[in-house]
């Protein structure tokens, strides 16, 4: 089982810059050892789906230490038979 999840997170009441907190977050996802890819708008994760899960509550937990209010948008695509579908899928449409 293959959970694919494209997760942006930041905090909206805070200076202009988001990137030292986009950073904390993303250190997270780069400690998971979790296959991922950053993106303009957002980061993908593969994994399962509780190991996912657990690396979006921990990015949240971070970030609600010193921001008190957060945007988060998760969008998640699940494959029953899959793996590696970071990849293939960017592949498949090149």
């Amino acid at each position: 089982m293959s959970v694919l999840a494209e997760l942006s997170i930041f905090p909206i009441n805070q200076s202009i810059s988001l990137s030292p907190y986009v950073s904390r977050a993303v250190k997270i996802i780069d400690q998971s050892g979790l296959d991922y890819k950053i993106g303009a708008m957002g980061t993908t994760i593969e994994g399962n789906w509780s190991e996912v899960m657990n690396v979006v509550d921990k990015c949240f937990q971070e970030l609600s230490q010193d921001c008190n209010r957060i945007y988060l948008t998760l969008k998640i695509d699940y494959y029953k038979d899959r793996t590696g579908m970071l990849k293939h899928k960017v592949d498949s449409v090149r």
